[in-house]
């Protein structure tokens, strides 16, 4: 059974530690999560519905109280298939969307001038992105494992990203470990 990137994240966060709703969306926002899948707030409860009809989640005591309340917990077939998603997902190298790509194959469409104000706008952003995600990082305390990995191979990823657009936009006094 394959499972969508959010799916997967969802039923991870749920096997790290039960949990309902609100505390999945607090976790998402507090580990940055959105920077590298598409959750959305309102789609939350939506997995979660779904993971349960499929049985990868459960809830064993529903509360009378409001559906918002109820802590899933993950079930032994919801572990094996997040185990098999996750080895595929870590493994395989796929390829995925790129649409600074897109832009750059269409290149001959700007001046000189506007790619490189282009790379410098995006360079700025990114820059927000990096700190922004190592305060998240920072802020965090003490983490899993998994968020860990998460946080490092984020920011490996972008500051590569980093360096490879102050060096296209011709940075000068760039600082390397940035």
């Amino acid at each position: 059974m394959e499972l969508t990137p959010a799916e997967l994240t969802v039923l991870g966060l749920v096997i790290e530690r039960p949990q309902h709703g609100y505390d999945l969306e607090r976790v998402i926002e507090q580990r940055g999560i959105r920077q590298w899948t598409d959750i959305g707030f309102s789609s939350i409860y939506y997995l979660l519905a779904k993971l349960e009809q499929r049985g990868l989640l459960h809830v064993p005591e529903a509360p009378a109280a409001a559906r918002s309340r109820r802590v899933f917990h993950p079930t032994d077939e919801g572990r094996r298939v997040a185990a098999q998603n996750t080895l595929a997902v870590i493994a395989e190298a796929r390829p995925h969307p790129q649409p600074l790509l897109v832009g750059v194959a269409n290149l001959a469409l700007l001046t000189p001038q506007q790619y490189e104000q282009a790379l410098r706008t995006r360079l700025t952003q990114l820059d927000g992105r990096i700190a922004a995600v190592r305060a998240a990082q920072h802020a965090q305390g003490s983490l899993p494992h998994a968020a860990r990995e998460v946080f490092s191979y984020s920011l490996s990823l972008m500051q590569a990203e980093r360096q490879w657009l102050a060096h296209r936009a011709q940075v000068p006094h760039d600082e390397p470990d940035r």
